[in-house]
């Protein structure tokens, strides 16, 4: 990157030539009349990795697209993009393709939605040498050798057989890998990395960018790594970017940031995304207290056969008014050990308790009449809230199915909801949309109190959300916590998020639970080689490592 102050020296590994990339003033201005970038200056040399760090909305991903000449059709762009002598942003579509895929590459976010279901890894992968021809004629067993050397150089094992699988017989970690050997396999000169790990628990987020690391620097590869996590960009990075409504705020070395952040809004990130942990409020409290929620000796076997238990014999119970976080790898068990204490999937064992009740056997009555006291928040309000509704109806919704107010109780009860959860009145007659999204997950907490409940499930709720936003969702369910007595059973991969909020965690790992005790007790010294295995993948080393010596 660019070097805009005295102090800001590159790092020495990296030689000082003519940029490979120049950004000079880009603007990207909407039909709507928004600016999502204004007047950006930035610079990215060759092997260089670089972090875009900011809140959504902040502007990264745009440039990202500019670069990549993704935008939409309503956009429109002035300034330059100078990449290697030539201007992207007065490239037409038909000369881009000429450059994207080859020269300039993307890793993006999702990998469930980039390849496709119905087509065989390998022909994804050998599909690049189809669509940009460097003048070879591959054989269909020189094609299959090159894809082969791929997904191994991705470190993805068996690649022989996992030529002639397809995306939904891979895990998310594996099929991310399969993204990465698809974008380096031309060794383009610029690679852009969309939250490449963002859905990715920390034990696979660490492989796969460590394999991204090792790639980069193998093939000397410019990369342009976009992420709200300041954590994760810390440990990768060699420069950090921060942008906030589309501008750049700051612009240096990794360590430099950390050790002197210029802007206030990057004080702000550094104590959001490593936290000094305050004590649990009431936990002392309430550990002889009775449990909320409560779980024995749940199994779930998807199919015939104790080889397919996706749960097996967990027991653990949330006491009244704390919070109580299930951590592990995808595929653990946790979100299926929540669904089945939601009673919205049957135990094939065991037993749920909610305040002391067994609910295990109740039927679709016995359901809805148990959902008014339980709820579950969703991970993504985006799909969790009808775009079509207003927010007053949209909250409204469980008073109206439990026919539990008239019309004029109902208006009372919105409004008394969004005052709970921070939200203007004024919002009601907004649809979710016009919202951003910390506000909408603050409507999708407001619903779920709605009709009176007193736990909620909330199952990766804060996993869609950036470091500022989820450090406002977290403040605001403590504060729930506080004035109402609310109980919390927390599913996340965030282990920064759950040493803040839980009282006590519970590690899981293949369907079972490993290690369960006092979050302090978990983090501060775990008994179980696995959880000292998802402390250790728990990015944000330098960010500890600085926390600690300030200390």
């Amino acid at each position: 990157m660019s070097v805009t102050t005295a102090d800001q020296a590159a790092p020495a590994a990296l030689p000082q030539t003519a940029p490979l990339l120049a950004i000079r003033g880009l603007k990207v201005e909407y039909q709507s009349g928004t600016t999502a970038v204004g007047g950006v200056d930035l610079t990215l040399q060759a092997g260089e990795i670089v972090a875009l760090v900011g809140e959504s909305g902040s502007g990264k991903t745009t440039l990202a697209r500019s670069v990549l000449g993704l935008l939409p059709a309503s956009a429109r762009i002035s300034g330059r993009i100078d990449f290697d002598g030539t201007d992207l942003a007065s490239l037409s579509e038909k000369e881009f393709c000429r450059i994207r895929g080859r020269r300039i590459g993307l890793v993006p976010q999702d990998p469930g939605a980039s390849l496709d279901p119905v087509r065989t890894i390998g022909s994804q992968v050998a599909e690049v040498f189809r669509l940009h021809r460097d003048g070879r004629r591959r054989s269909r067993l020189e094609l299959r050798a090159e894809v082969v050397r791929l997904l191994t150089l991705v470190g993805i094992d068996r690649p022989e057989e996992r030529l002639r699988q397809y995306p939904h017989e891979l895990s998310g970690g594996l099929k991310q890998r399969v993204l990465i050997a698809i974008a380096f396999s031309l060794q383009p000169q610029v690679l852009i990395a969309d939250e490449p790990t963002s859905a990715l628990d920390v034990t696979v987020q660490r492989t796969v960018l460590e394999v991204f690391d090792r790639l980069a620097k193998e093939f000397g590869t410019a990369v342009i790594f976009v992420t709200h996590d300041l954590a994760v960009a810390t440990d990768h990075a060699d420069r950090i970017v921060v942008m906030r409504g589309g501008s750049v705020r700051e612009d240096r070395g990794v360590e430099q940031v950390l050790a002197r952040p210029e802007d206030e809004y990057t004080v702000r990130l550094l104590e959001e995304a490593a936290p000094a942990r305050a004590a649990a409020p009431a936990a002392a409290a309430s550990a002889a207290g009775t449990f909320a929620l409560e779980a024995q000796g749940l199994v779930k076997v998807f199919d015939r056969g104790a080889a397919n238990r996706a749960v097996d014999a967990v027991s653990f119970g949330v006491r009244q008014g704390t919070t109580f976080s299930l951590v592990g790898e995808s595929g653990s068990g946790k979100s299926t050990t929540a669904r089945m204490l939601m009673r919205l999937l049957d135990p094939t064992e065991g037993t749920v308790l909610v305040e002391g009740r067994d609910v295990t056997g109740l039927d679709g009555r016995g359901k809805r009449e148990l959902w008014r006291t339980l709820q579950l928040v969703y991970q993504n309000p985006d799909s969790a809230l009808d775009p079509r509704l207003r927010i007053r109806d949209i909250i409204a919704e469980p008073i109206v199915n439990f026919g539990l107010s008239g019309r004029a109780g109902q208006r009372e009860r919105v409004l008394e909801l969004l005052e709970q959860v921070n939200l203007p009145a004024r919002a009601a007659s907004a649809r979710p949309m016009e919202l951003s999204g910390g506000q909408r997950q603050r409507v999708a907490i407001a619903r779920a109190l709605a009709a009176g409940a007193r736990t909620l499930v909330l199952d990766e709720a804060l996993s869609a959300l950036d470091v500022l936003t989820q450090a406002q969702i977290l403040a605001l369910l403590e504060e729930l916590q506080r004035e109402l007595g609310l109980t919390y059973l927390f599913i996340s991969h965030d282990l920064h998020v759950v040493e803040r909020i839980s009282h006590e965690v519970g590690v899981m790992r293949r369907g079972k639970l490993v290690e369960t005790g006092p979050t302090a007790g978990i983090f501060g010294n775990p008994q179980h080689e696995y959880t000292r295995l998802l402390l250790d993948s728990n990015p944000g080393h330098r960010l500890r490592s600085l926390a600690a010596s300030n200390k």
